[in-house]
C-alpha cells in the first residue's frame, strides 16, 4: 500500500467518523453504559435536544457506567448513577427520558 493510498483510507475514515450524529454518540454512550438498544435510542433523541454538548459529555464519564454490556443497567440504575453529577437539568432530562422511553 503506498503513502497516498494510506492517506486517503485515513482521510475516508474521519470523514465517515465525522458523519456520525450527535444522537448516534449517545446512543451509543448509551449503549455503552449498560442500557438496551431500544431505551438507549429513544433515550438519546430526547437527550440531545436539552441537553448541552458539556451536559452530555459529563454524562459520558461516569466512571460506574463505561464499558457495560447493552441490556445490563436498567433505567433506575442509570438515574441514579446520574444524580452523583449534581446537576438538575441533567438529572431532570435523565428521569423524564427514563420514563417516556420505559412506556413505549
Amino acid at each position: 500500500m503506498t503513502r497516498t493510498h494510506l492517506v486517503a483510507g485515513l482521510a475516508l475514515i474521519a470523514s465517515l467518523a465525522a458523519c456520525a450524529t450527535p444522537e448516534t454518540r449517545v446512543r451509543n454512550g448509551l449503549m455503552s453504559a449498560g442500557l438496551s438498544k431500544p431505551i438507549a435510542s429513544c433515550m438519546a433523541d430526547r437527550m440531545v435536544d436539552r441537553l448541552s454538548y458539556d451536559q452530555i459529555d459529563k454524562i459520558s464519564r461516569l466512571d460506574k457506567l463505561r464499558k457495560r454490556d447493552p441490556g445490563d443497567i436498567s433505567i433506575n440504575e442509570f438515574v441514579k448513577r446520574t444524580k452523583a453529577l449534581q446537576d438538575p437539568e441533567i438529572l431532570g432530562v435523565v428521569t423524564s427520558s427514563g420514563l417516556v422511553c420505559a412506556v413505549k
